[in-house]
């Protein structure tokens, strides 16, 4: 098993001791979703994934949370926002840290300057951009900040 999906194991372990419900039902949606994943993926050998693939997964469940925290606020249901804002925190802690909008902005800005020969359009920048930046940060944020450097 990889590292990352090691001390998931661990800390749902640790949950069950400690009887932390909410970090238990968020480790156990993970460990379902990472095992979809692998199942998805598998072609014949029992094949378990990366610590980079276990990272898209995490990305993933943390967007869904994202939008429903979304959802459940246009549909005034903060009891359920708030749920999945907790659930936020706990996937994040297996993330690797965000980046500051200046760090993401400076990234930007050498992908669209390594473009300036060829026409650049949005779709290729964000391409490169969310390449270069990948699992460090959000992509509507970066979407926002590749809008704002090509309008200059």
């Amino acid at each position: 098993m990889s590292k990352l999906g090691e001390q998931i194991n661990n800390d749902l372990k640790q949950a069950m001791r400690s009887k932390d419900e909410k970090i238990l039902t968020t480790l156990r949606m993970l460990l379902s979703a990472i095992k979809n994943k692998e199942i998805s993926l598998r072609s014949g050998e029992n094949k378990e994934l990366t610590d980079e693939q276990i990272l898209e997964v995490i990305g993933s469940e943390v967007k869904k949370r994202r939008d429903s925290t979304e959802a459940y606020r246009q549909g005034n249901r903060l009891d359920l926002a708030k749920k999945e804002e907790e659930e936020i925190v706990i996937l994040q802690k297996y993330m690797p840290a965000q980046l500051s909008p200046a760090e993401i902005e400076k990234a930007v800005k050498e992908v669209v300057d390594s473009q300036k020969g060829a026409s650049a359009n949005f779709g290729q920048i964000m391409g490169q951009a969310m390449a270069k930046l990948k699992g460090k940060a959000d992509g509507a944020q970066v979407g926002a900040i590749v809008k704002k450097i090509l309008a200059e």
